[in-house]
């Protein structure tokens, strides 16, 4: 058996699993979208507010080591932030601000950015 902290491994990739399903847009970042304590989280914050998006569900890795490492395994991708939108592993910041740049961000948050 996995153990990560005092967890299961197989027990923390359930619990993101359920925390990516369970809402339509989850942020996993260094911080909060008030405080983030990174520059890439920061950033991740404002591609999300640029799209007209100001509340979504986020998870402080900083607050939760056994999130901060499982969701590196259930992406298959090493770094923080990650955004999941309807279940989907969109990216890190990089990501997210070429696909704003691009305008597919925005298409892919239509229906859930909050109106004008």
């Amino acid at each position: 058996m996995n153990f990560f902290g005092g967890f299961l491994l197989m027990d923390i990739q359930e619990i993101i699993r359920e925390q990516v399903t369970a809402h339509p847009v989850v942020l996993y970042m260094k911080g909060t979208p008030r405080v983030p304590m990174c520059g890439f989280s920061a950033t991740a914050v404002q591609i999300l507010r640029a799209c007209n998006l100001p509340l979504f569900f986020s998870v402080d890795v900083l607050d939760e080591p056994d999130i901060r490492e499982g969701i590196k395994i259930f992406s298959d991708w090493p770094t923080i932030p990650q955004l999941y939108v309807r279940g989907v592993f969109i990216g890190g910041c990089d990501i997210m601000r070429e696909m704003y740049e691009s305008g597919e961000l925005q298409r892919l948050l239509e229906g859930l950015a909050a109106p004008d």
